[in-house]
């Protein structure tokens, strides 16, 4: 799924339905003729070097060793909130603490008091190993998650590289708070992290330099975990809800040729928001400020080359992949957020609540919207998302597999659209019965070529009386095949999307949410739609042309759906059996029996 992607399938769809049209038209004419915490004190700032951890980490261990000292300042003898003296308190050696729950291992080292891994423990990679969240490539260029953003870059680089001291070390169990700090006489950090049992981490931050605050805000500065491919890079966005409405970005807007970029590194964008954060296919990354009136968002995009291995400076400026981060926090204060990090999982998003945007009730916590808005259903989520909760409902309550409830959802489906269905398999079989007579009318307006002629009126009124004397609706043919592919496209955005849906498997497919590796599934599409073509009555074509059209319009689709995920395929494959099953019951009814007999006598008739 790249930028724009469901955009260029819709065109792609929209543009063979025309051209299948408009090749009937010039064959028939022409062929053939058939709440915010403060500041830290003084009292705070002075307090011992060592910070409690809680209960939870009771079993940490000893902080690594750290130099602590008072160094008298100018300030001294100043009546303000600096105090009479600055400590210096830095570690001697960098050192590891480890917090786990059931849903994560996060690694946090003590240089720039930042997270060098964060595994998801119920999910994996596409190796089969645990996924981490902190991406291999990007963090070690520029930065790793809950690093601090300033906009002095020396300054961001001197307090993101420093060594904290840790208040815990070795490994931790959840619920633990763990709490790092560092200052060298001129600039001070304090950030303390709040673990719990869920995907949400709570952070408070407070830099302050030379005396005053400065806005240092948490960030997760570029990329995913399981971003590793083309695809995966693309479907990176920025995102973030204001009270209104919801914000995505890609790192490029435009469509082909026209495409820009649409990010640029370092943009700041002021509140109110509900929450921001980064997202990519089926995780993300936000961030959920404790006063979203004053929250601010600095977009972050950077690029990695596509081959590490690549030598070219030419090819290695050329050929890259976007990286797309987020810094949010509170200006000129101190910052106080939660920090999401997980699958873009229905039942897991609802969960989570951002605060209210009303500043003096923040303090009270009230809930705001929750963040399963992160999951983006595309333009035909209006039908996807409704089509994803009965598909989960029947995973949860009828058969325990993604593929074989996306076949009895498929089922329903096209038992919903059968009357559809039927009426425009009725009207194909009725049209052959009046294709002589309306050959005979094509015959005796044959000279009429222009379609402002007078006598292109006259010819629709004889065709259109043929019609209606034997209740054959013209757009009875088109309506059906309109209507199932906004059913189409919503699969396709409902597996673009859903968490839940990746890696999941179904007989041999390993992942529904990625393309068949074998194009079994691919294939089966052309296979079916041929044949189902093949006992579809062509109306009004010649033999060459009908012929041609049932080659072409199941190759051309075929082409599509190789890039397809495999769950679409299963979806496709489902409904062309379950449509070339009606459409075999059809042309044996009573119905096509009589029709075929009066063709038959007709026929007979005319050798005569």
């Amino acid at each position: 799924q790249d930028p724009d992607a469901q955009k260029r399938l819709i065109i792609v769809f929209a543009l063979t339905f025309l051209a299948i049209i408009i090749s009937q038209q010039l064959m028939e004419r022409y062929g053939p003729k058939p709440a915010p915490k403060t500041a830290p004190t003084q009292t705070e700032a002075t307090a011992a070097t060592q910070s409690t951890i809680s209960p939870g980490a009771t079993a940490a261990g000893n902080n690594p060793p750290a130099s602590v000292s008072k160094v008298p300042t100018a300030a001294a003898k100043a009546e303000t909130p600096a105090a009479a003296t600055v400590e210096t308190k830095q570690a001697a050696a960098e050192s590891d603490v480890v917090i786990e729950n059931d849903l994560y291992r996060v690694t946090i080292t003590n240089r720039g008091a930042q997270v060098k891994s964060w595994i998801l423990k119920q999910h994996q990679d596409n190796k089969g190993k645990r996924l981490d969240m902190v991406h291999p490539v990007a963090a070690p260029r520029y930065g790793y998650p809950l690093s601090l953003y300033t906009y002095d870059e020396a300054l961001r680089n001197k307090i993101n590289s420093a060594l904290y001291v840790s208040s815990a070390s070795g490994t931790v169990s959840a619920p633990a708070t763990a709490t790092f700090e560092f200052a060298d006489g001129e600039t001070s950090v304090r950030k303390t992290f709040h673990f719990d049992h869920s995907h949400v981490v709570k952070v408070e931050t407070s830099v302050t330099d030379k005396g005053s605050i400065v806005s240092a805000y948490p960030m997760w500065p570029s990329a995913l975990g399981d971003q590793e491919n083309a695809p995966s890079f693309g479907a990176g966005q920025i995102i973030w809800q204001h009270p209104d409405k919801i914000e995505r970005k890609n790192a490029h807007s435009g469509f082909f040729l026209t495409g820009t970029t649409s990010i640029s590194h370092g943009n700041t964008l002021k509140g109110p928001f509900y929450w921001a954060g980064v997202t990519d296919q089926f995780f993300s990354a936000i961030f959920l400020p404790d006063d979203p009136a004053n929250a601010t968002l600095v977009e972050l995009h950077k690029t990695i080359p596509q081959d590490s291995n690549e030598k070219d400076p030419a090819k290695l400026a050329k050929n890259v992949y976007s990286v797309l981060g987020a810094a949010v926090g509170k200006e000129n204060s101190p910052t106080s957020v939660r920090l999401f990090v997980g699958p873009k999982q229905l039942g897991v998003l609802q969960k989570v609540h951002a605060y209210t945007v009303d500043a003096n009730a923040a303090s009270a916590a009230p809930m705001g919207p929750d963040l399963e808005g992160v999951t983006d259903y595309g333009f035909f989520g209006v039908i996807a998302k409704p089509l994803f909760l009965w598909l989960k409902w029947t995973h949860d309550h009828m058969i325990a597999n993604w593929g074989w409830s996306i076949i009895i959802l498929t089922i329903i489906i096209n038992l919903v659209l059968f009357p559809l269905r039927y009426t425009s398999m009725k009207s194909a079989l009725l049209q052959q019965k009046i294709a002589p007579e309306l050959k005979a009318i094509n015959h005796k307006y044959r000279e009429v070529k222009s379609l402002t002629d007078p006598r292109q009126a006259e010819k629709q009124r004889e065709i259109s009386a043929v019609m209606k004397r034997e209740g054959i609706n013209p757009m009875s043919g088109c309506f059906p095949m309109l209507i199932q592919l906004p059913f189409l496209f919503a699969f396709y955005s409902m597996l673009s999307a859903a968490n839940e849906l990746r890696h999941a498997n179904w007989l041999w497919v390993k992942d529904l949410s990625s393309p068949d590796p074998y194009y079994i599934l691919p294939v089966a599409i052309v296979v079916t739609m041929y044949v189902m073509q093949r006992i579809t009555p062509m109306t009004g074509m010649d033999p060459a042309q009908a012929k041609m059209m049932q080659t072409m319009m199941p190759l051309m689709i075929g082409a599509i759906s190789f890039s397809l995920p495999a769950g679409l395929g299963v979806y496709w494959v489902a409904g062309n059996l379950i449509g070339f099953a009606l459409q075999y019951a059809m042309n044996n009814s009573k119905t096509a029996r009589e029709i075929r007999e009066h063709l038959a006598k007709r026929e007979g008739k005319r050798k005569k």
